[in-house]
């Protein structure tokens, strides 16, 4: 049987078939996902530690290694990596594609408790562990920079008027900022000032955390009505902190402001991102699992004039990374590639 004598006998039946293959081909081409990596459940795993004060050399030999020496013995797992650094501790664990994630997830936590034991016993947190993905990469990363604003108040333009607009986007999932300096209050001590009055750097110390806090104060009972007692002892900035109190001497107050010197700053002066070599608040945008990589990106492409507009003439928002670059040229080829066939 000659199969291509069916198509010549019935010339409009073939005519019509091949429309509707091309039609069917048309809608399937505007239903393709478009990605850089497929959308697979990666079982990886990231543990951070903290340990603020200690050499990297201090959390190799402290941290990193007793909790791979645990790991280790996690059964699935493929890869291990690990980077120490100054104050903090990254461990990946890469585990077999067939493992469910949530399965490895509970190994994960089975031998951090494993490893408590062995850890410092003044580790401020015990370590943090989190799912990720390599799919789900910045599709976007933006930067924020400033010749005459202070990181700590270009953090707060980033957080209060873009990202949450960029979130709000159809597609964006998460909106992540890096490399911004929280305020914060810091008290450089002039040793011989306290050697003078009699006051140990332990005094100083704890005076200021007895006079900085916020807790549950109580409350006044009566027969008809009950009070709350409502009073923030918390200090905001270094005003309030200079005539603080922290110890008498000859029935005298010394004052934080006599032996030491209180000003506002940031919490972590070496923490801030770069682009070029100008210091910078980094948003990274991320997107929802299935979405359309190079739809969300022209959508959030699309709103940053109207965000650039909201921002002050001093804050520069500028386009750091953009993973589409490689997509739409991929895409272009697969256009191309249709057209000749």
């Amino acid at each position: 049987m000659n199969l291509s004598r069916i198509f010549i006998l019935r010339p409009v039946a073939t005519s019509l078939f091949m429309a509707a293959i091309l039609l069917a081909g048309a809608v399937a081409y505007r239903q393709l996902p478009v990605s850089a990596l497929p959308q697979v459940d990666y079982p990886t795993i990231q543990v951070l530690t903290f340990y603020p004060g200690a050499s990297p050399d201090v959390m190799a030999s402290s941290v990193t290694a007793p909790l791979e020496r645990q790991f280790g013995q996690v059964p699935g797992l493929n890869q291990m990596t690990s980077t120490s650094s100054f104050g903090s501790s990254m461990i990946t664990l890469q585990f077999a594609l067939d493992l469910n994630i949530d399965v490895a997830e509970q190994e994960v936590q089975a031998a951090i408790n494993a490893a408590s034991t062995y850890l410092p016993r003044d580790l401020p947190n015990p370590p943090i562990y989190s799912k990720t993905n390599p799919a789900d990469a910045p599709i976007l990363t933006l930067a924020l920079t400033s010749k005459t604003l202070p990181l700590s108040k270009v953090l707060d333009l980033a957080e209060t008027r873009l990202a949450h607009k960029v979130s709000q986007l159809p597609g964006v999932g998460l909106v992540s900022i890096s490399g911004g300096q929280k305020p914060a209050v810091r008290i450089q001590t002039n040793p011989t000032a306290l050697a003078s009055y009699g006051v140990g750097l332990e005094d100083l110390r704890a005076a200021v955390a007895q006079a900085n806090v916020n807790q549950a104060k109580g409350n006044f009972d009566g027969a008809r009505q009950a009070y709350t007692i409502g009073a923030n002892d918390q200090l905001m900035s270094s005003e309030d902190y200079r005539p603080l109190i922290i110890a008498y001497r000859n029935g005298a107050p010394v004052r934080l402001s006599d032996v030491a010197a209180v000003i506002d700053d940031a919490e972590n002066v070496k923490q801030a991102a770069w682009m070029n070599t100008a210091p910078a608040v980094i948003l990274n945008i991320q997107r929802q699992p299935g979405t359309n990589i190079i739809g969300v990106v022209d959508r959030i492409e699309k709103l940053l004039p109207q965000l650039k507009a909201s921002m002050p003439s001093s804050v520069q928002v500028s386009v750091l990374t953009d993973r589409t670059t490689t997509i739409r040229a991929s895409v272009k080829d697969v256009q191309f590639e249709l057209m000749l066939t």
